[in-house]
């Protein structure tokens, strides 16, 4: 939406590959295409490919810019989903890639919760549920999550097993001015 708000008249949002098969441009359009940062690698790649495939003409970003943070959560809970009865999202409601982890989960048959805090979980939501996965989105504070995890050894004298499938190392440098400044 923020995108979209800086250039209306010359955006047209597509969010599957059959939005790209009812685009219509004049042949030799000049077009270019930007992904959500928050879109999995496998929904934006079925776009791209066809993008590429009807525009062959089309202009990418210089780099990958889907976001590795939130693609490592959703392989995360695709991988994780099947172990549980129950998974929690830690994150805002109006987070996209938040609504996207506890998307992935139902969509594996797994009850999925979004919650904010520790005081948004339900009691009730755990009856006969022995394994529960948190995780949380891109942007959740790490010491939300403790606090989550605090919570359910208390309420529930819950054994926490930390499970990493993927390291995240990337770093990113600060922008030429402040290294100027630094230096």
């Amino acid at each position: 939406i923020g995108t979209m708000g800086e250039a209306p008249e010359s955006i047209t949002l597509v969010e599957c590959p059959d939005d790209v098969d009812r685009l219509e441009f004049p042949a030799g359009a000049r077009l270019a295409y930007l992904t959500q940062t928050t879109l999995s690698v496998e929904e934006a790649g079925a776009v791209i490919r066809r993008l590429e495939e009807r525009f062959p003409q089309i202009e990418h970003p210089p780099k990958e810019d889907i976001c590795y943070a939130t693609q490592n959560r959703q392989e995360a809970v695709h991988a994780l989903a099947a172990e549980a009865d129950l998974v929690l999202v830690v994150g805002s409601q109006n987070s996209s890639n938040s609504q996207r982890l506890k998307e992935l989960a139902r969509e594996q048959g797994v009850p999925a919760y979004l919650i904010d805090t520790p005081a948004d979980i339900d009691d009730t939501w755990f009856n006969g549920v022995q394994t529960v996965v948190i995780t949380a989105g891109a942007s959740a504070p790490e010491s939300i999550v403790e606090q989550c995890l605090d919570h359910l050894r208390a309420r529930f004298s819950a054994t926490i097993e930390t499970r990493t499938l993927r390291h995240e190392d990337v770093h990113f440098p600060l922008p030429r001015e402040l290294r100027t400044i630094v230096a």
